[in-house]
């Protein structure tokens, strides 16, 4: 599947919905805190389980915390400590946009991203 060249929201919805996962990744983007954009030259990066990040909108803005879960399938991130309280009073994780949240501290563990956020640098 081609990237998106139309401006028609419809099609761009399409293309989304469509999307294979590992083009889900990349959607799933998050953009950085302003010292890590001057670390690091780059505005957004793919956000990763593991990563720390402030959550920018919303009901939840100011809250800080660690990506527990992340699912490509539905477009969504879950935050540690983000959750509401059901009808009962049990309290369920509440999924957040990765575009309404800032990383903060990234997760620095993995091989592969350390290798990515180096490539720029150079």
């Amino acid at each position: 599947m081609k990237r998106p060249k139309s401006k028609k929201p419809g099609k761009q919805r399409r293309y989304q919905i469509n999307a294979p996962l590992h083009r889900r990744r990349k959607m799933l983007s998050a953009t950085l805190d302003k010292k890590l954009r001057e670390k690091y030259n780059r505005r957004n990066i793919p956000i990763r389980r593991g990563d720390k990040v402030r959550v920018m909108r919303g009901e939840f803005k100011g809250v800080m915390g660690e990506v527990v879960r992340v699912l490509p399938s539905k477009y969504k991130i879950y935050i540690d400590g983000v959750t509401i309280k059901k009808a009962d009073g049990t309290a369920v994780e509440r999924p957040i946009d990765p575009s309404n949240v800032m990383i903060t501290e990234i997760y620095m563990e993995d091989k592969e991203r350390r290798e990515m956020l180096e490539r720029k640098l150079k």
